[in-house]
């Protein structure tokens, strides 16, 4: 099937690794071009480097007050406007509720929540009939993860406030879409896995709980984030889609 992704343009946050990367990817392989943004200047660099000359990075961090600016302003310049937005962020510090500092909260809320909130904001602005807001989630939207204190706090209220926008740009023809990846295997999963005594043990029964009996590939991830970004899937909108391998059975 012909996504209809070619020479579109989409902007995607935290994409020199994991599951931003991935999606950066297959939204290439189909043929659109993205401004892909990290906090390290390198990596950001190389990653372009890597999608090839239909890439273009931004060293920004999303908590930066000025990266959706910045952002919307490389599209333009780059590539004469954008498509639509994909806002991934990396994972707040893990900890429990007595672990976590006053200051871990603030800095989560800027980069996770408010920095998320700039952008699809800023986004919102400029799209027109047929552009998407994507936001990167979790499955914690629906079932916290121990030792995920923060982010169980924040990636629930985003995942309202993406919600709250769907109706409000739906009648202008924007959509907005909330993708929920569980356990994917990125870096931050297997950092998180590796926290325990013994990681291979966790890993095991992590994926004894999920009906397919393993992690996802970040491939997978990415194909699906460039499916609903796609002009395909163009009457999706308001949803939260789990990306699990159905580890989440409830509606």
């Amino acid at each position: 099937m012909d996504l209809g992704l070619k020479d579109r343009v989409y902007v995607v946050t935290g994409a020199t690794r994991g599951l931003g990367n991935a999606a950066a990817r297959e939204l290439v392989a189909d043929g659109a071009k993205v401004v892909i943004t990290g906090r390290d200047g390198q990596r950001v660099a190389d990653a372009a480097a890597e999608l090839g000359g239909d890439a273009v990075g931004v060293a920004v961090d999303n908590a930066d007050p000025d990266a959706a600016a910045r952002l919307i302003a490389t599209a333009r310049e780059r590539f004469g406007g954008f498509d639509g937005v994909l806002i991934s962020v990396g994972g707040p510090p893990p900890g429990f509720v007595a672990d976590n500092t006053d200051e871990q909260w603030r800095a989560g809320f800027e980069a996770v929540f408010l920095g998320a909130v700039r952008v699809a904001r800023a986004a919102a602005a400029e799209l027109s009939e047929g552009g998407v807001i994507g936001f990167v989630l979790s499955g914690s939207v629906h079932e916290p993860i121990p030792g995920l204190t923060v982010s169980n706090g924040l990636r629930p209220g985003l995942a309202g406030f993406a919600k709250s926008i769907a109706d409000e740009l739906g009648p202008r023809g924007i959509r907005v879409v909330g993708l929920l990846p569980s356990r994917i295997d990125t870096d931050r999963v297997r950092e998180l896995d590796g926290l325990s005594a013994d990681p291979a043990v966790t890993r095991a029964a992590n994926e004894a709980r999920i009906p397919l009996r393993r992690y996802g590939t970040p491939a997978e991830f990415g194909r699906v984030a460039a499916f609903v970004l796609s002009p395909a899937a163009s009457y999706l909108t308001g949803i939260m889609i789990p990306v699990d391998g159905g580890m989440r059975h409830g509606f």
